[in-house]
């Protein structure tokens, strides 16, 4: 039963990520039509490049929502800082 508990643990924990990656994706391609398997293949110029565009567009979502701007969006800040993290990671 224990290792049935297990299977089910890693099984929600699997789809939690794949749709964290997902939500990624989506509001990295739909807010500046990068898209992230590319990011993750780019190597040395490219990649700067695209993790500086990635902070400033954090930087303009961080503007938006401290003067409660009607198009800020929480989940779309949290999903670009998640794909800069995940980047910086990958480039470590």
């Amino acid at each position: 039963m224990d290792r049935l508990a297990k299977e089910i643990d890693d099984y929600r924990h699997e789809k939690e990520k794949v749709s964290a990656e997902a939500g990624q994706r989506a509001a990295l391609f739909l807010t500046c039509g990068i898209d992230l398997s590319e990011a993750y293949s780019a190597s040395g110029a490219d990649r700067d490049r695209i993790v500086a565009r990635l902070q400033r567009l954090i930087e303009r979502e961080r503007i938006k929502g401290g003067r409660r701007h009607w198009s800020y969006d929480l989940n779309r800040h949290i999903a670009l800082k998640q794909a800069l993290d995940r980047l910086r990671e990958g480039a470590a």
